[in-house]
Order: structure tokens, then sequence, then C-alpha cells
């Protein structure tokens, strides 16, 4: 089958829906589809950017078309979804997989085949107008939902409407492949030449919300434990830095952007892994997501075989429990230390999340999410 996969941002950039739009474009091609990747505006290079780049960045095995297409800013990406349907229609494309409402309101409108993913609650009026005009046009095929809890909230809005298309709910996923023969923790230090220390780790940006604050008090109270943190944006990175050592924190090491392809090493050089949400969470382009995120680094994690401390977020424990993850309240300082301490001094208990999180993570690779996602098409 030929799929069209448009990308609702632009990309190469640093932003954790782009990582996921790549993931699922190699996934479509793992599982023999050919897949052309529409993007909006101009490639940064004036042409395709160089592959192995793309494929760095993303941690790409699969190679796919990626094509860029003009659009202006001024008109919120009702040009770019135009575009992007006639270009599907122009490459002969049987399917149209897309985040982006503009495109799936009209595909579906123009009877094109598509599957439309929404990641979040369309509170503005003209995000519920497109919504309607995809589950109502004749193009419609499956609705896809990042979480329950979306799914919960959305459907007394579209319950009218969702009689003829299927509607499932497909959190975000992880390349297992890559975390079959991750090294030990200090074997993973070494590695990248990081003191070899009992380390705890974190992955990701550092927007409102990530509990980046945390984490240094964290590192305040605990001084004989490294805090490791990989990824975020060069002014938030910086900005931490800078905290960090007004605070004479000597214990805090802050790596900044690492590609996709090198981020297992990192999260294995961790004996303990972070996801310390707050009760708000912004996104890249602002907005609170907390309640209905599904985190890539939470499947990374989980693949990693490494015991995880997360803040109890309802949306979270659709996939974490007990049994492979502690999960403590966001606010209470005292338990994280409590159980950074437990775990470090116990190296059993440490196994025992590590491998049931392991376990648990079979089921969320992201081949295996696009085949559910394009069953029966």
């Amino acid at each position: 089958m030929k799929i069209c996969l448009i990308a609702p941002t632009y990309l190469p950039a640093r932003r954790a829906n782009t990582i996921q739009v790549m993931k699922m474009a190699q996934a479509m091609t793992a599982l023999g589809h050919e897949v052309l990747v529409t993007v909006p505006g101009k490639s940064p290079e004036g042409h395709a950017p160089d592959w192995n780049k793309l494929a760095n960045q993303y941690g790409l095995q699969h190679q796919f078309r990626v094509d860029w297409l003009p659009v202006y800013s001024w008109m919120r990406r009702y040009d770019y979804g135009y575009q992007a349907v006639k270009y599907a229609r122009a490459n002969n494309a049987d399917l149209i997989y897309t985040r982006l409402p503009q495109a799936a309101g009209l595909a579906s409108f123009l009877k094109f085949p598509t599957i439309f993913e929404l990641h979040n609650f369309p509170q503005a009026r003209r995000f519920q107008f497109l919504l309607k005009l995809f589950l109502k046009g004749s193009g419609a095929r499956r609705l896809v939902l990042i979480t329950h809890a979306l799914r919960d909230d959305l459907f007394p809005m579209i319950d009218s409407y969702i009689s003829n298309i299927d509607t499932i709910v497909a959190p975000d996923g992880v390349d297992l492949e890559r975390y079959l023969d991750i090294p030990p923790p200090a074997v993973a230090r070494n590695q990248l030449s990081l003191q070899e220390r009992f380390t705890v780790g974190y992955t990701g940006h550092l927007y409102p919300g990530r509990g980046v604050e945390l984490i240094l008090m964290l590192a305040t109270r605990l001084p004989e434990i490294n805090f490791l943190l990989v990824g975020g944006n060069p002014d938030d990175v910086a900005s931490l830095r800078t905290e960090a050592e007004n605070a004479n924190l000597k214990n805090v090491h802050l790596t900044g952007f690492v590609p996709n392809a090198e981020l297992a090493r990192y999260q294995a050089a961790s004996d303990i892994l972070l996801m310390p949400y707050q009760r708000k969470v912004a996104a890249s382009s602002g907005g609170d997501i907390s309640r209905y995120l599904s985190p890539m680094k939470l499947f990374e994690y989980m693949a990693s075989e490494r015991p995880i401390i997360s803040s109890d977020l309802p949306v979270l424990q659709e996939t974490l429990n007990q049994e492979n993850a502690i999960l403590l309240s966001p606010d209470e300082i005292a338990a994280w230390v409590s159980a950074i301490q437990e775990l470090q001094s116990d190296a059993c208990r440490r196994d025992k999340l590590a491998r049931q999180a392991r376990k648990d993570v079979q089921n969320y690779s992201w081949q295996s999410r696009a085949e559910r996602i394009l069953k029966g098409m």
C-alpha cells in the first residue's frame, strides 16, 4: 500500500512530534508499505537533507521519501493541508495518515481514504469543526487516539459522528531492537566518559512542567548521587546550567541535545530513570498536555530495563503501575528522595522493577503500533 504521511509541522526539528512522525513512517516502511512523508515549508538546506543526518537525528534504519511543500504562515496550515492532499492524489497514494486536522478534514470530505491521529482535545472551534468534517466525510477510515483519557473526554462530543468509523487507542511506542544489547550502567558511563558514580537520569525536553526544578531539589538533597539530564533546547539548557551553578551543584550534568540514534546509551548510563512530570505540563507549542500525554521516553525508559520513578499522573498509569515503576506525587519531594535512596541500597528491587517494565513494554513497539493502526486497510 502507498501511504502519504502528512507531517503536522516542519522538520528536521527537535520537537517530539517530529520524532513520532518519523518513527511511524519507518514502522510503516518496515511493514512493507511505500511511505511518502510531506513536510510544510522549505527544506532547511534548499534540498532534501542528507539521509544519514536525518537517520542519526531520528534514529532511523529504513529509508523513505520526504518532500517539502510550500506554505504561507498566515494561512494557518490550511494551504498546506490542501497541498498535501493534492500531493497524495498526484502520487496515487492509497491512504492518507496524518495528525494535521486541516488535512484530515479536507481529505475525508474529498472522499480520500484517511486515518486521523489525535493527541489532544480540540479546544478551538475551528479544530472541532475540522474533526467533525473528518468524521462526517466519506474518506474517514479510522480515528486514532493517543490515550484512553482522551477517548473518554472526546467521545461525548463526537459520539453521534462515529457510528461508521473505527476508533482505537494507540499510545506511543519504542524501537525495541535498539535496546536489545545496551550495556550495564557502569559500562555505558565509561563509554560516554561520565563519572563512575551512582547515577539518576532524565531524558527529554526541559519545558515547564517536565520536573527539572524537582530534579535540582533532589540533587541538592542527594549530593553523593549524580544527576544526568539529557536533551533540551540550548536556551533551556543554558538557563538550567546557570541555576545549577548558582546553587553550587557539582552533581548535575547537562548534555544538551543528543540525537535519537544515540539516546539509548545515555539512558543505559543511568541506574534509575526519572519522569517527574508536574500537574501542568507544557508542550513545545504551549498549552497544558498533562491530561492526555503519552511520552515516548516512558516506553524508552521501560525498554532500557532501568527502574523508573514517575509522577503519579492518572494518564501515565494507563501504562505504569506499582509492579513496573514507583509512582509518587510530584509535590512530595521527601518521597522522591526516599525512593531514590531505597533503590540505591536495594539492587534486587531495582532489578525486579526493571525486568517487569521491560516485559510490559513488549507490546509497545512502533511496528506493532503501525500494524494495529493499519489493520484491515
